[in-house]
């Protein structure tokens, strides 16, 4: 019973340090939170003159559920090499599993007033279903959890802040401006459209657009990519707990 109180007050301190300190204290980078996915799909939307912005709105909310995981990374890079509060977790009863854990949703907190408009705007312009909702939600829930493993993983190898900075520049773009997260994939050449299929955000907006009745995907390839976006998950948070150094030695 102990154990479970330490987990629970450790979850609580994670999420109270690292974003309802920051939200209270710091309002302005809600404003940075919110305007990296709204930007694209407003762009997009003008782009389209409309006609892709149900499409935008659905890729507005993968887009910040990578930007919230890969987050992760920089927060857990600060708090292990500047702060050396890691150290400390390593010495206590927490464990890794609780203090990521713990990270992590407070990385989900951080982005709900976020979440909260791009949810809005997606009962707005996207028709579904509740079962398509929560099937859209299951897929997110996935991406979430590929992107806070990547985090972790990135955050244990990075030895200072301006280096994850970095990281963060990189992924951005290569998981959720680039790939057609904002618009569909028939909208890339076939010569291209292959180097598309190497990123797993491409097959959670396949499924996601599929769900909303946006674009049609067969009842193969949807399994296909449901396969390959938990199979990517899978390796990537087993490489985060059995490769990532969770100390400096």
């Amino acid at each position: 019973m102990c154990s479970k109180y330490h987990a629970l007050n450790q979850i609580i301190a994670s999420i109270l340090v690292n974003s309802i300190y920051a939200m209270i204290n710091y309002p302005v980078v809600l404003i940075n939170t919110l305007l990296a996915p709204l930007s694209l799909l407003i762009i997009v939307t003008f782009a389209s003159h409309g006609t892709l912005l149900p499409i935008a709105a659905e890729g507005a909310i993968i887009m910040n559920v990578i930007s919230s995981g890969t987050s992760l990374q920089g927060d857990l890079s600060h708090l292990k090499n500047d702060m050396k509060v890691q150290e400390m977790i390593v010495s206590s009863p927490t464990g890794a599993g609780i203090y990521v854990t713990g990270m992590a949703i407070s990385e989900l907190v951080y982005s709900i007033p976020t979440l909260s408009v791009l949810v809005i705007l997606n009962i707005i312009f996207v028709k579904v279903t509740y079962l398509a909702g929560l099937y859209i939600c299951m897929d997110v829930g996935v991406v979430f959890i590929f992107s806070t493993s990547l985090g972790f993983l990135l955050s244990t190898f990075s030895s200072d802040i301006v280096e994850s900075w970095a990281f963060s520049g990189i992924l951005s773009p290569l998981l959720a401006t680039i790939p057609p997260v904002y618009y569909p994939i028939s909208y890339i050449p076939y010569p291209y459209r292959y180097l598309a299929y190497l990123s797993p955000t491409t097959y959670a907006a396949e499924i996601a657009q599929s769900a909303a009745g946006l674009v049609y995907i067969s009842y193969v390839n949807l399994i296909l990519a449901w396969g390959i976006l938990i199979s990517v998950t899978f390796f990537v948070l087993f490489i985060a707990i059995t490769r990532s150094r969770w100390v400096d030695v």
